[in-house]
């Protein structure tokens, strides 16, 4: 059993906390995020990864995260919650070669279709079992541009400790994505919010961090805790996809490039750490859509948050990625939100005020932008030469590997395939001119009825694009109040 980790809060550092007072706590002090040191991220020897080919998933996650969890879950209650997390029964996982050495990792066969169950199964079971353990109740506010709301509110439906709140932005999701949601009921609560995915965001962060609100409300100012990709409890699992892909592809040990279509960059930080932890990944490709802060950071030195830009890949359509705190700390720097002491809200995002090693940071990674029309264009070169349909994510990072291989299939690479393209019928059909099978949960779902909580309030416009808006905030709380009042 390996020693206990702790976690810091990238806003300060001399907060530090074990992963059951990160995973209970959701966001870190001064709205940090929660983060393990680099130099206390385990190492596994190169023999114990090689065993890993042959194993099923659930049994490479416990060869991952135990080292990381340490004494904080017995042995074979962490065997037991991850059997039932990645039961294969449920979520299988498949790596296929394409051509030469290229693969792709379909992360998409779960409940909700989407990657986002992988992380989202283990951060309900884990938090289910230490609430259990303590006799606690919590309420888990989950921000989403597509995916992560309805694979957090299946991981969490039904759980006994837990409720849920999911605010999602009206008019960028698709209906699958909607209803997977909002057809749930019991302890899910789905609020749709006027603007992008960058105020959703900004709206579960001033919740999560208004203890005052929690403690009027409950009594309990640790009531409300998050499962976006800044929980740590989402960060952790999402190291294990690298060393299953590891597993899975045929290298002679020789280093793969990992290329991960890249919104809030929570599977990029975890391919991040599965890299420090040894596994050998000579180069992560993060593809981002036309939102191209990190490669134009990455480029230039300089950091600047724009509006974000509509795009296929609706999940990815984020300017300021939450999980850009981490990865920056990760390396050295330092990042943070500007913000209103009275109100909580941001007034400037993205102040880098310690660079990180930006030379190390680009000898590891890569970070490219797709356009728009190179979306179609890619699911449309895919389809017809291998007869494989990708979703407008999967074509972000098959591009963005293309562009760096120079066409070449030369090199081992892993593409991740993170949503079936079921959820994105028109875009998949203007790309082809076929439409994708809709996957058989979402049909049960389409007939379902819907429980939504509209929040009317409208966001601010500024010249850096839509911004979290006192109204909303305002309207947010009481119609939580009246949740919980009922």
């Amino acid at each position: 059993m390996g020693e206990t980790a702790y976690y810091y809060s990238t806003n300060n550092p001399a907060e530090r906390v074990n992963f059951q007072t990160a995973l209970l706590a959701g966001m870190a002090s001064n709205y940090g995020l929660y983060m393990i040191a680099r130099e206390d991220i385990p190492v596994l020897p190169m023999e114990r990864i090689e065993a890993m080919k042959g194993m099923t998933y659930a049994g490479i996650a416990y060869e991952v995260l135990e080292p990381i969890l340490g004494r904080e879950v017995p042995p074979e209650r962490l065997r037991s919650l991850l059997d039932d997390a990645y039961d294969v029964r449920k979520i299988p996982t498949q790596v296929r070669t394409v051509k030469g050495q290229t693969h792709i990792m379909w992360l998409t066969r779960g409940p909700t279709y989407s990657f986002k169950d992988y992380a989202a199964r283990f951060f309900g079971r884990m938090l289910n079992h230490f609430l259990g353990e303590r006799g606690l109740r919590r309420v888990v506010i989950v921000a989403t541009s597509g995916d992560t709301g309805g694979a957090v509110a299946d991981a969490l439906l039904g759980l006994d400790n837990i409720d849920n709140i999911v605010f999602y932005p009206g008019g960028s999701i698709s209906e699958g994505q909607r209803r997977q949601m909002t057809t749930l009921g019991h302890n899910v609560h789905a609020f749709e919010v006027k603007g992008d995915f960058d105020v959703c965001q900004a709206l579960a962060k001033n919740i999560l961090g208004d203890a005052s609100f929690a403690l009027e409300l409950f009594g309990d100012r640790e009531r409300f805790t998050s499962a976006n990709s800044i929980s740590v409890g989402r960060l952790l699992p999402q190291a294990v996809y690298p060393f299953y892909a590891y597993s899975q592809i045929e290298t002679s040990s020789e280093p793969f490039i990992a290329s991960i279509p890249s919104g809030n960059f929570g599977n990029m930080m975890g391919t991040v750490i599965a890299r420090q932890m040894g596994l050998p990944v000579a180069k992560i490709i993060c593809g981002v859509n036309e939102n191209t802060e990190f490669p134009d950071f990455l480029a230039s030195g300089t950091y600047t948050v724009r509006p974000s830009i509509k795009s296929p890949s609706s999940a990815m359509i984020v300017s300021h990625p939450s999980n850009l705190a981490r990865l920056i700390d990760f390396y050295g720097g330092h990042i943070f939100d500007e913000r209103d002491p009275s109100t909580g809200n941001v007034t400037r995002p993205g102040i880098i005020d310690r660079m990180p090693d930006m030379d190390a940071m680009r000898r590891d990674i890569v970070s490219l932008g797709i356009s728009n029309p190179r979306h179609f264009e890619t699911m449309k070169d895919v389809y017809k030469r291998y007869g494989i349909i990708l979703d407008p994510h999967g074509a972000v990072g098959w591009a963005a590997l293309e562009e760096f291989l120079g066409g070449r299939h030369d090199r081992p690479a892993v593409i991740y395939e993170t949503a079936d393209p079921g959820k994105f019928p028109d875009d998949v059909y203007r790309a082809i001119g076929v439409v994708p099978e809709l996957p058989p949960g979402m049909k049960d779902q389409a007939g379902r009825p819907e429980r939504i909580y509209s929040l009317e309030a409208e966001p601010e416009r500024t010249p850096a694009g839509l911004k979290l808006s006192p109204a909303q905030v305002s309207e947010a709380k009481e119609k939580i109040r009246e949740i919980y009042n009922a």
